[in-house]
């Protein structure tokens, strides 16, 4: 089974949108993929949707629940310093301990330049779900 790390911003879409991300957390929920995610990216998903997006905190609770029981949570044990933003490395941080496939990112000016990250590719929602369909079919 393919193995994903969703970048905050994939997983904030997902969580307030309709669109490619909300497609990817569908097929996590049907056990088709599998979510690797880390402390620290689940404390900047809260973060945004608290501050940026003002999200009532029993929503954000609840979708941070969610995610948690989804995934496979996975505690990186170095630090990577590869990308000025900090919350960019702890998604790489999370990529190489959880084993994943891919990145999937909607970010344009830190993690998708890379293409790829100690050869996991890093691409966008919709590149991810036309490789998916056709692993799939």
């Amino acid at each position: 089974m393919i193995r994903v790390c969703l970048d905050t911003n994939v997983l904030i879409s997902a969580a307030l949108f309709d669109g490619k991300p909300e497609e990817i957390l569908r097929l996590i929920e049907e056990d088709k993929l599998i979510l690797v995610i880390s402390p620290a990216i689940l404390v900047e998903t809260t973060r945004v949707l608290v501050n940026k997006f003002q999200r009532d905190k029993e929503e954000v609770t609840r979708f941070i629940k969610l995610l948690y029981d989804l995934g496979e949570i996975t505690r990186p044990k170095g630090n990577i310093r590869l990308i000025k933003k900090v919350s960019d490395n702890r998604i790489l941080e999370c990529a190489i301990e959880g084993g994943i496939d891919y990145i999937v990112t909607g970010d344009k000016k830190h993690l998708l330049p890379l293409g790829k990250f100690k050869n996991i590719p890093i691409i966008t929602p919709g590149e991810f779900l036309k490789i998916y369909s056709k692993s799939s079919s």
